[in-house]
């Protein structure tokens, strides 16, 4: 017998057991078992010969009628012949130099697995498998009597480890196997009808009844729920233990003259998330708040007005923006938005008023060593900066709230090293806000501790966007209208953007892409994607030598970028050519055009993103998605759908379905493999949120699972202790 601890090689032979652990790490009886079909192939009805299609990917399960082998005509070798049935219909099956082996093993009547593409030849495209992978099955009943079942399972596989190879393992394991001791309460499998963890093993390996692999599939999620789970449970109830500074309202503060002196009405849904916001800085708990909100829907000033309220407390608040350009926008418009409320120090400053800091790592060095004193002394109530806030020789009086904009696009280390810096060993609240949602971010707020709040209701004053695909690979002369637009708006007096992948100048490693680049940068089509340096030129000297041009990248220094900046804000410049440094929080309202080219090297939030620098004023906003990739493309069905809503909450959704929740068990921020392997987030929110539930309370009544050795295992597992402690860095 054998348990879900004991090594493979002591259940199967070696070298199968090595090629498992070389292929996808399996060690152990229990991580073969986790490794679970991708699918089910119906042996009956699913890939019979009668109903094969050029392209498709098969298993077949035929026996050989014949077997011939003939020299090449045109070179040298041997060609084997093969002619298989089903009981339907007969198939081609092609070998070569395969002489020697396959007319012996090959015989007429013998029974065999084939698997391969379906490919054709000759004028009449008859069908045919060349060199499918095989497995005999006659002569060793245990292996007919694992192949001839209704369902098959299929895994994940690679060259040296087929399916099939997979498959037998799995039985031989399962036929050898005790019951495993169940993590699971009894009361909670109860409550929730999931059967035993050795009978859902066995049921999703090898069971024939498609409503038990079900009822098995469904109860190994809640294993990998309940991993997450009850970690993150123990984390939010050490957090809920830490003290944090708390923030209480004072009437008759900066807060409320910064209320009163607003020139607009705010909207139902700032004020209700500002209500919230004032409850939990109020509290000796920190918040750990994820505010979503549309592009251009007013989460800045909520964002300001609960900073305010802990500059109120006589603590100081920390702005962190992902690039140099959107600290100072954001420093740039914080200061616009309080005034006199602004400038503590300055002749003609408000009564209560503070004062904003802006620190990022191209400062001059004496700003910066004025913003560092104003930073420790507590002089600046506001902190606005980039990851250089983050360096152990930024001191800040008293630390009580970290705003995060764009979370996405800071490393989890960066953003944890900000939660230690509050004084007295108190932990700051933090308020992450985000646009639209990238996978990783969607897939912790619903794993994850963070509470969430949305906006969905967009500020008096903003105007609509229309977005549309330009497909220059099948029309190129719209690219020419694409320019003859830009023409048509600056004549009008607006302005416009074009954004590039790439800067166009490769740096000492070679890399000459945004390090903030969330897309899919890279050779496509055989040329490298388009760059700022290289397109500006040829257009100030082609389609746009009338307009006054701008460039603006990341790797200009903070000066230079804030010139440019502010030029283009002025309407000095009419269109700016950039790169994905102008993604977020740039707020210039009379830009009414973005251009985008090699649109399909960018994911769905960037698109969203960048779209959201125009129509911020009184003026429609035009976007337009410039791309070569052919219809019918992933990329293209990608960038049609940004087209066809302006919705970043459907957005959000449709970037999780075409991206996943990247690994949400380790560092990965997206990407196609996740660390969970039968969980969906898509699918499965509410088996989620109901773990979560039990998970709360079995860490309520029992923090340290001591009365439920078994869980905390289960927990172990599943997540190793740097995963764990990723997961309260978010």
């Amino acid at each position: 017998m054998a348990s879900i601890d004991d090594a493979l090689d002591r259940v199967i032979d070696s070298k199968t057991a090595a090629l498992l652990a070389r292929e996808f790490e399996l060690h152990t009886v229990g991580d073969l078992l986790r490794h679970y079909p991708r699918r089910y192939a119906d042996q009956g009805q699913l890939t019979p010969i009668a109903d094969l299609a050029e392209g498709d990917d098969v298993t077949v399960v035929a026996e050989i009628r014949s077997c011939s082998s003939r020299r090449m005509q045109y070179k040298q070798g041997t060609i084997q012949a093969v002619v298989i049935f089903d009981g339907t219909r007969t198939l081609n099956l092609t070998f070569f130099n395969q002489h020697r082996l396959l007319p012996k093993i090959f015989t007429p009547g013998r029974k065999a697995l084939f698997a391969g593409r379906v490919t054709t030849y000759g004028k009449k495209r008859t069908l045919q498998l060349t060199h499918p992978r095989y497995q005999l099955l006659d002569g060793d009943a245990d292996k007919l009597a694992e192949f001839a079942r209704l369902l098959i399972p299929v895994y994940p596989a690679t060259k040296d480890l087929p399916s099939w190879t997979i498959q037998l393992c799995v039985r031989q394991v399962c036929d050898l196997l005790d019951d495993p001791e169940d993590p699971l309460p009894a009361q909670l499998r109860a409550q929730h009808r999931l059967p035993e963890l050795g009978a859902a093993l066995r049921a999703v390996h090898r069971s024939d009844n498609r409503a038990e692999i079900v009822a098995a599939q469904r109860r190994l999620k809640w294993d990998e729920a309940m991993a997450v789970q009850l970690t993150l449970a123990r984390r939010r109830q050490e957090v809920a233990r830490r003290p944090a500074p708390a923030c209480p309202r004072r009437p008759g503060a900066l807060a409320a003259a910064f209320d009163a002196a607003l020139p607009f009405t705010l909207t139902a849904g700032q004020r209700e998330v500002g209500e919230v916001l004032a409850v939990e800085l109020a509290g000796e708990h920190p918040m750990n708040r994820l505010l979503q909100g549309e592009v251009g829907s007013g989460k800045t000033v909520v964002a300001l007005r609960a900073m305010l309220q802990v500059v109120d407390a006589g603590r100081q608040a920390v702005l962190l923006a992902p690039t140099e350009v959107l600290a100072a926008q954001h420093a740039r418009s914080l200061r616009e938005m309080l005034g006199d409320h602004g400038r503590a120090g300055e002749l003609g400053s408000a009564e209560h008023a503070t004062r904003i800091a802006l620190l990022t790592g191209s400062l001059p060095a004496r700003a910066r060593k004025q913003a560092l004193l104003d930073v420790a002394s507590g002089a600046a109530g506001i902190v606005v900066g980039t990851h250089a806030v983050i360096q152990e020789r930024v001191s800040f009086a008293d630390l009580g709230l970290v705003v995060i904009d764009e979370q996405h696009r800071f490393g989890v280390e960066q953003r944890d090293a900000l939660r230690a810096r509050a004084a007295d060993g108190t932990s700051p609240h933090v308020l992450v806000m985000t646009a639209t949602p990238i996978p990783r971010t969607v897939a912790m707020t619903v794993y994850g501790d963070l509470e969430v709040s949305a906006l969905r209701e967009l500020p008096q004053g903003r105007s609509q966007i229309a977005t549309t695909v330009v497909p220059v690979g099948e029309k190129p002369s719209w690219l020419d209208r694409v320019w003859q637009r830009i023409t048509e708006e600056v004549a009008a007096g607006r302005q416009a953007y074009v954004v590039c992948p790439r800067i166009g100048e490769q740096d000492a490693t070679g890399e000459d892409t945004e390090d903030s680049a969330d897309g899919e940068v890279g050779e496509e089509g055989g040329r490298p994607p388009l760059a700022v340096l290289e397109l500006a030129p040829q257009l100030q000297d082609g389609p746009l030598a009338s307009l006054r041009l701008g460039i603006l990248h990341g790797r200009l220094p903070g000066d230079d970028k804030d010139a440019v900046m502010r030029r283009f804000a002025a309407g000095e410049i009419d269109a700016l050519v950039a790169t994905t440094v102008v993604e977020v929080g740039v707020d210039v309202p009379n830009a009414t055009v973005m251009v985008i080219m090699d649109a399909q090297r960018f994911g769905v939030s960037q698109l969203h993103q960048l779209r959201g620098r125009v129509g911020r004023g009184s003026h429609p906003g035009l976007c337009l998605l410039v791309t070569d990739s052919p219809p019918g493309s992933t990329a293209r069905e990608r960038l049609d759908a940004v087209a066809a809503t302006a919705d970043g909450f459907q957005l959000a959704r449709l970037d999780l379905e075409l991206r996943r929740e990247g690994d949400v068990l380790g560092a990965t921020q997206s990407g196609r493999r996740s660390g969970l392997r039968l969980l969906s987030l898509l699918r499965d929110e509410e088996l989620i949120m109901a773990a979560r539930q039990a998970a709360a309370q079995l860490i309520q009544a029992d923090p340290g699972l001591t009365a439920h050795p078994e869980l905390a295992r289960l927990a172990a597992d599943h997540l190793d202790e740097q995963r764990a402690q990723f997961l309260d860095k978010v």
